[in-house]
């Protein structure tokens, strides 16, 4: 299987990165390939036309030469994904948001617009990963986000685990974990 982190996460240190490098492990204790793609080179949507560019028919950004492209098509080829951020006042970081108007809106218009092939993501598995730093604060919104995003897209939510800096010795293991779990085939909703 071919697992694909989407990381919100700017910085190369921390507690985010941290989490990122027990889901590789976790990966590859489970016998999986895995990736991290990172966002901070993209462009944020510019709502072309009347509110929907090409996206909504063609299910392609106009604009994805500045690398979206090519990132939608690693979304495409993954078997499922991790989602992981820092937490920015209550939120996603920028650039995952960023990524996720541009995506849901070439792919969650594969799921509502009826006809054609489904969302590169329906029904692949996903973990949902939140890091806030600071006060801590903001974890269930930024979750909630993410959460929203999967419904729109189709995808499948594995697990929501979050993480800061009182609970990150055993939160880590929970990645590593989770992450490990996916990869040997563990589905949602099985019970053990």
């Amino acid at each position: 299987m071919k697992f694909l982190i989407i990381s919100g996460n700017p910085k190369k240190d921390g507690l985010c990165h941290g989490a990122e490098e027990e889901l590789i492990r976790g990966f590859a204790e489970g016998g999986a390939d895995c990736e991290v793609l990172t966002l901070e080179k993209l462009d944020r949507c510019h709502v072309c036309g009347d509110g929907w560019g090409i996206c909504r028919e063609q299910h392609r950004c106009a604009f994805g030469n500045d690398g979206f492209s090519a990132a939608q098509e690693k979304v495409k080829a993954a078997d499922a994904y991790c989602f992981i951020t820092p937490v920015y006042w209550a939120e996603m970081a920028e650039a995952l948001k960023n990524f996720f108007d541009r995506l849901r809106r070439c792919e969650a218009s594969r799921q509502f617009g009826g006809g054609g092939d489904p969302s590169a993501l329906a029904g692949k598995q996903v973990l949902l990963v939140a890091s806030p730093g600071g006060s801590g604060n903001g974890l269930l919104s930024c979750l909630e986000q993410m959460d929203r995003f999967c419904r729109h897209t189709g995808a499948v939510i594995f697990d929501y685990i979050g993480i800061n800096r009182w609970n990150n010795d055993y939160k880590k293991e929970a990645l590593r974990a989770a992450a490990r779990a996916l990869a040997q085939g563990r589905k949602a909703g099985e019970t053990l």
